[in-house]
């Protein structure tokens, strides 16, 4: 077996783009505007629901206004699409305006888009805007939503439902339930989050007069979508009149994927101007303006055999969809539920998924998009089952998990697990977590007055499957080597994992690999990055680009060498006839290649029709206090089956920071919309709670891979697992302390001091009655 490469697959490369990162040298999209670009700000509604009439003409005549737009002057405009529909029972989406005109559906929707010399003249202007309003009756919450008398988001869409489907069969399950042994029932919510990325989504727009051309800087998660969109659906122009760049991204989690009218209000203020125009949200903007995540209602039973097998499934699901759609979200429940067996061998699966307007700001993907919510519900039903019959946590997860054996495993939801061993896993993680002495240490707590609780999830999810993803690897003429590829980085580390792919080919240090993306004039496709599928897709395409690279070399160095391509090696950017000094480097080649650049570069297109299905266990272990409410993570213990490990430290760092995104909506993040007006509560983070350091633990990872049979090299995504198995192990930790002690078998996320305390003596008062 061949040595490993320094820097290739498998080895722990630091990343090579923290640099310029961490000495401030990093180039996002408010430091590439122009000094000359004009400033624009947009009025946003103070109401959820009102009816409205605009008066623009005193707040134009200030100094410094160039531009004031409003639905008016914008009607050409399509709207934002919605890019999803069910192929079975499609639907008619509202319309999305990129202004709203006479009527507004939620705090903070777009009515106004003001563009002044500097953002002093454009506040003068926003506040010079007269508007009257007149209040309408307005709802949140899905259970409020389709009540009979709710306020009605849409005419056209009674009692507030978009679609309401099944999936599964009803007449199997109903059967499998009549005869159950037992029945465990949950019923949850998964709260609404926002996606609190550092650097919030900016954008600038210039406009060529000589060519009619626009160039929008944004930083997004991908810039051909992006430009894909607004061209075709939103401006109505051709995809060659717009270039979109995607500099340095301080963030993403699904949420700078999708279009925003921001950037189609930049393109118009910039060509009928004629000059460059520039916006920034602020952190308000951003909860008023941006996609929101999760925002689930779920009911869901287990019918079960009297040793413990699972016999069928039956879920009620209901997503808010916020007042408009945006890009994907009625597929995130709809897409998720697919996910609701989870690892384990159910025969009869059933699910109702209702989709539901609400006045308040629209849902779409956000990291993991609808299989977080997926798991949560499957493993939390998976503990109520045990307590149920009585039986551990473990053991009924080991009755019921997919044996390796009967992998490939086509769930009754039609997902196909191609590879994994669920048990040894769910072994390891409780080795580590020492899970066997827990009582001992539940004990010593409880001497202190707190309560330890522990709990775990084993999870699976679905990505990679965004579609095809091209990479072109070229030969420079210095003798590097550039990748370019329709993927965008956000944090994930792709010039790292990039070029270690290529290091593994040809063995150059990851200072001679440079990596090109987010650019849609330098580079003619791309995705764009979500789903975790960069690596899975993306990853494939850079291997298979580079072995079409380096047989093209080896052609070229045969001749120069006068030997026969079995006998080359290629290694330190030269290619030598083994066991020779004979050797020619990969700048001489490019040089002796001449002008052709078909010879100098390699090129694949990869899809992952199948998809990817990482899996793992997560085990929390919590101490709570009684008298507070307070909780604390004292031991997290992570196995994930990740396929293939590309860079350990790069993984570590995904599986680490989805955790913790993960223990901020278990213990502290919720999206709050008053009952009586649906005013946004939680409006900054002063009222919105983020995980700080100190309530993240120090994490015990590892892994126990199985490769992926459907992936040619071998991996399932990883960026979004962390995300996944969290939420579920840290609140049945904490449940399973409340439970031992108290009877209490339930707590919502997020499992906050104040809510801790009041189950706790809501308890205490019952039992005293």
């Amino acid at each position: 077996m061949a040595a490993p490469i320094k820097f290739g697959v498998g080895q722990s490369v630091l990343r090579k783009e923290d640099d310029a990162l961490i000495r401030g040298k990093g180039r996002y999209t408010d430091d590439l505007a122009p000094s000359a670009a004009l400033h624009a700000l947009v009025l946003r509604s103070p109401h959820a629901h009102a009816t409205f009439t605009i008066d623009v003409a005193a707040a134009r005549l200030l100094p410094g206004v160039a531009l004031i737009l409003t639905a008016e002057d914008t009607a050409e405009l399509g709207g934002l699409p919605c890019l999803f529909n069910l192929e079975t029972d499609p639907f008619t989406a509202p319309p999305y305006p990129i202004l709203a005109k006479e009527e507004v559906r939620h705090v903070g929707d777009a009515i106004a888009f003001v563009v002044a010399d500097s953002l002093d003249h454009a506040r003068d202007a926003i506040e010079a805007i007269k508007v009257e309003w007149t209040t309408l009756p307005a709802v949140t919450g899905v259970v409020n939503a389709i009540k009979p008398d709710a306020p009605q988001v849409w005419a056209e869409h009674k009692g507030n439902v978009l679609f309401d489907v099944s999936i599964g069969d009803k007449v199997a399950v109903d059967a499998a339930f009549a005869k159950a042994h037992a029945v465990a029932e949950i019923r949850i919510v998964n709260p609404r989050v926002v996606a609190s990325f550092m650097e919030t989504r900016a954008a600038v727009c210039e406009y060529d007069t000589k060519r009619d051309h626009l160039t929008l800087t944004a930083g997004s998660q991908g810039s051909h979508r992006l430009r894909d969109i607004l061209c075709q659906n939103v401006l109505k122009m051709p995809t060659e009149k717009m270039r979109v760049i995607c500099p340095d991204v301080g963030g993403g989690f699904g949420t700078k994927l999708f279009p925003y009218r921001e950037y189609a209000l930049l393109a118009v203020a910039a060509r009928r101007l004629r000059k460059s125009v520039r916006w920034a949200a602020d952190r308000s903007e951003h909860f008023m303006g941006d996609a929101q995540g999760r925002d689930n209602v779920t009911t869901a039973r287990m019918a079960l055999a009297e040793d413990g097998k699972f016999l069928a499934m039956d879920v009620d699901l209901m997503g808010d969809m916020g007042a408009y759609l945006s890009t994907f979200a009625p597929y995130i429940p709809h897409g998720g539920a697919g996910m609701l067996p989870g690892l384990y061998d159910i025969q009869a699966f059933h699910c109702r998924v209702r989709t539901i307007f609400t006045h308040t700001v629209p849902v779409d993907a956000y990291r993991g998009a609808g299989r977080p919510e997926a798991a949560y519900v499957i493993e939390r039903l998976v503990d109520a089952c045990a307590r149920k019959l009585d039986m551990t946590v473990d053991a009924v997860r080991r009755k019921n998990f997919i044996p390796p054996r009967a992998l490939p495993y086509k769930t009754a939801t039609g997902k196909v697990y191609d590879s994994g061993d669920f048990s040894a896993h769910l072994k390891r993680a409780m080795e580590i977590a020492e899970w066997k002495e827990f009582p001992k240490r539940a004990k010593a707590a409880k001497k202190h007055g707190l309560i330890r609780g522990i709990g775990l999830a084993s999870y699976v999810e679905v990505c990679g499957t965004m579609g095809e993803e091209t990479a072109n690897v070229r030969l420079d003429p210095n003798g590097d080597v550039t990748i370019l590829i329709g993927t965008q980085s956000s944090g994930q580390g792709h010039q790292t994992a990039y070029a270690q792919i290529v290091a593994e080919q040809f063995g150059l240090p990851p200072e001679r690999i440079h990596i090109h993306q987010g650019d849609t004039e330098e580079i003619a496709t791309g995705l764009g990055t979500g789903g975790s599928a960069s690596i899975p897709s993306g990853g494939v395409s850079v291997q298979r680009a580079t072995h079409e690279l380096g047989d093209k070399l080896k052609q070229i160095a045969a001749e120069a060498l006068e030997a026969g391509l079995g006998d080359l090696e290629s290694a330190d950017g030269v290619i030598r006839v083994a066991g020779t000094d004979r050797a020619i480097s990969f700048a001489d080649l490019a040089k002796r290649a001449g002008a052709d650049p078909a010879k100098l570069n390699g090129s694949a297109t990869f899809a992952s029709a199948d998809g990817t299905y990482p899996n793992g266990t997560h085990v929390a272990e919590v101490e709570i206090d009684p008298a507070t409410g307070i909780i604390r993570i004292v031991n997290y213990v992570i196995v994930d089956d990740f396929g293939v490990t590309l860079n350990p430290l790069l993984l570590a760092g995904q599986v680490h920071g989805g955790a913790v995104q993960g223990i901020g909506q278990a213990l502290m993040e919720q999206v709050v919309y008053s009952n009586s007006d649906a005013q946004l509560v939680t409006g900054s983070f002063m009222d919105y709670a983020l995980p700080r350091a100190a309530d993240a633990p120090s994490f015990t990872f590892e892994t126990h891979n199985v490769p992926c049979k459907t992936n040619p090299m071998g991996v399932k995504g990883a960026g979004e697992a962390g995300a996944i198995g969290s939420c579920p192990a840290v609140v049945n930790a904490i449940v399973e302390g409340l439970w031992r002690e108290y009877k209490i078998d339930h707590i919502d996320m997020p499992a906050t001091p104040e809510r801790v305390w009041i189950a706790i003596r809501e308890q205490h008062r019952r039992h005293s009655l």
